[in-house]
Order: structure tokens, then C-alpha cells, then sequence
């Protein structure tokens, strides 16, 4: 049975219809994809990212570990910073994409829960000798996600004054109805974006705080439909949509996530074999299509009367394609 964020009850009452995903329930549109597109292009869209785990790191050893084991540098993180890494086999080919948080005493990996199992398995099988705790917090906090160039806006008049990360992946502790509440300022979606990590207690209480607060700013709660065109307009690849584990990272366009200076990783030789050589073989891009409706997965692609539908599928390649309505 698909798991419900525990803003499910709350999503129908503002005309949530719903979509299965990588085994949740998520809100699909609230009645209005295009109106749900043009609040985050033009104020800010609410967003239930509930589906996002969490997963803290304690102990003597674990940015040694980690820094073994992802494929960007911890080394330069101080408290309260953050970065986007992903987690590789041996053969360089993407486990998943996280974002690390650095907090006080401990780094915290934060993931799709869907892929949260196979991070934990896939570490402790390297996790031998050293001092290192994995703890799972995903039960104990939950996401909401502000995007929009009204976002940084609605959030201090929300919280009142103070000051907010400055910089992607940045963090700081903030207080919002009573509850100590982890602010990220990440862009999802193309847009200046924060991310609200809550305690699950708390979760309803600050939708309905962030909603009341919203009808000022034209805000508006945004579904899986609208937040798929704008992240593949905004050219920001989805683990399982776009890429899967039978990527090599360098073909994934997460190039942010890497870094080509820290040493040995797991899946390092491949990343840096490909780098030295200068170019993948095939390689995630977008294309833009003329016409008025979007494609789907699946459709044939052609060019200059050509079917490059196989090739298409063969390489993985994703299309970015701009609904002109």
C-alpha cells in the first residue's frame, strides 16, 4: 500500500487529486496545474516533500567515512554549510543523489525515501572498522518546500525577522509555530527555493501556518504535474525518471555533485578515467520541441525526417520539453 504524508486530509481539502509514486500517494494538482506553474514562476508554490528521508551520521570517523564513499568533498563544509554529492558503485554508476547537511555533531544525508534502504545497505557493507552511527530519521521529521521568487519573502514574514541561508544548500535553525524547524535554501524547481525540515508532529500546523501566510503572496500548493515541467525546464535531473542505477554519473548532468579534486571515492577510477578522456558517450540533455503539447515517455523522436526513437532509448536520453500554452 503507497505511504500518505500526514498532509493527506489536508491536501483534499484544497482539491488535492492524487498520483502513485515511487510507492506514495502524492498530490498530482490541486485543480490547476498551469495556475499551480505560474505561482512558482511568478510568487511562490507550497510543497509537500514528505516523500524525502533523512539520515543523520554521528561518531568520531564519519566524515572520513563518508568522504570515502561520496563523490563530492566534505572537507571544506563547515556548520551549518551543505552540498549537493551522490553515492556510487564501483563501477562509477549512480546509487543515488543525496544532499549532505553539516550540522554541530553530525552530517545528515538527505534522500527520496524510496532509496533510503539501499544507501543504508550499500554503506554498512564498507562500514567496518570504522566509528561511524547511522541513524534513520526519516519517521521523525518531515519536508516542506517553498519555490518561487516570493518564497524568501513569505518565509520572514512567516518567521519574522532573521536571517536566512544565503547560499545554495546552506541551513540554519529557525522557530516556526513553536517547533525547531532545519531552513535550506535549495532551488528545485528554477527558482529561489527553501526547504523546511519540521518535525512530523509539527508538520500540519505549519502547512496550515505557511497557507494562511501564502494568500498574501499569491501563493499556491503545488502537484507532482506542475513541478514536473518546471524541474525539466529548469534542466534538473530526477533519480528514477531520468537516471537509475544504470548511469554512469558523468552522464546524469550532475556535475555539481562531484568533485575532481578530493582523491579516492568509491567509483573514482571510472569518474576520473572518463574526465581524463574528456567526453561520455551518451549523455543526458534537453531538446525543445515545437509544437503546442508536451511529449510523453515512450513517443517517437524525429529529426530531419528521421526516427531517433531507438537511439533515444538507448542513450536515456531525457527530453526537456516547454508546454507553449
Amino acid at each position: 500500500m503507497a505511504k500518505q504524508s500526514s498532509l493527506h486530509e489536508f491536501h483534499i481539502s484544497h482539491g488535492a487529486s492524487f498520483v502513485e509514486r515511487d510507492g506514495w500517494l502524492l498530490p498530482e494538482h490541486f485543480g490547476d496545474p498551469a495556475g499551480e506553474y505560474e505561482a512558482v514562476r511568478s510568487a511562490v508554490g507550497l510543497i509537500d516533500r514528505s516523500q524525502r528521508g533523512l539520515l543523520q551520521f554521528t561518531g568520531p570517523d564519519r566524515v572520513s567515512f563518508l568522504q570515502g564513499m561520496l563523490s563530492n568533498d566534505l572537507r571544506p563544509l563547515k556548520t551549518f554549510d551543505g552540498q549537493a554529492a551522490t553515492l556510487l558503485t564501483q563501477q562509477g554508476k549512480v546509487i543515488a543523489d543525496v544532499r549532505v547537511l553539516c550540522a554541530m555533531n553530525s552530517l545528515y544525508l538527505d534522500c527520496w525515501q524510496n532509496l533510503k534502504d539501499k544507501i543504508i545497505d550499500h554503506l554498512n557493507r564498507y562500514l567496518v572498522a570504522d566509528e561511524v552511527e547511522i541513524a534513520d530519521r526519516s519517521e521523525q521529521y518531515a519536508t516542506l518546500s517553498l519555490q518561487g521568487p516570493k518564497a524568501e519573502a513569505l518565509l520572514l514574514e512567516t518567521l519574522g525577522p532573521g536571517d536566512l541561508p544565503a547560499q545554495p544548500k546552506q541551513h540554519a535553525m529557525v522557530t516556526l509555530d513553536g517547533a525547531a524547524v532545519c531552513v535550506v535554501r535549495d532551488s528545485h524547481l528554477g527558482e529561489t527555493g527553501f526547504d523546511l525540515i519540521i518535525p512530523a508532529a509539527s508538520l500540519p500546523g505549519s502547512a496550515r501556518s505557511l497557507s494562511e501566510a501564502g494568500k498574501s503572496f499569491a501563493a499556491a500548493w503545488v502537484g507532482e504535474q506542475a513541478q514536473n515541467v518546471l524541474r525539466v525546464e529548469a534542466g534538473i535531473p530526477r533519480y528514477g525518471i531520468d537516471f537509475s542505477e544504470d548511469n554512469l554519473l558523468l552522464e546524469v548532468g550532475l556535475e555539481q555533485a562531484v568533485s575532481f579534486n578530493k582523491g579516492c571515492y568509491l567509483g573514482q577510477e571510472v569518474v576520473e578515467r572518463i574526465r581524463s578522456r574528456g567526453h561520455v558517450n551518451r549523455k543526458l540533455c534537453g531538446l525543445l520541441l515545437e509544437g503546442q503539447h508536451p511529449a510523453q515517455p515512450g513517443d517517437p523522436l524525429r529529426a530531419n525526417g528521421k526516427n531517433m526513437s531507438g537511439q533515444r532509448r538507448q542513450s536515456r536520453q531525457r527530453q526537456e520539453c516547454r508546454d507553449r500554452r
